[in-house]
């Protein structure tokens, strides 16, 4: 087992692959989390207009 896990370390097409898979999800919580924020922002805008009209 031991020398399996060397062998792939020593494999530059493996390290590649992990280093762009990492670099992807990074990418992937990065759009999560804009997406999320933007989406409370909205939600907050919506609830002070909301307010807004109800007090006139």
């Amino acid at each position: 087992m031991s020398a399996l896990i060397q062998r792939f370390l020593r494999e530059e097409k493996g390290l590649e692959t992990v280093e762009y898979a990492i670099i992807a999800g990074l990418i992937v919580v990065g759009v999560i989390a804009t997406v999320v924020s933007i989406g409370v922002w909205v939600s907050g805008k919506f609830t002070a207009l909301q307010a807004g009209l109800a007090g006139h």
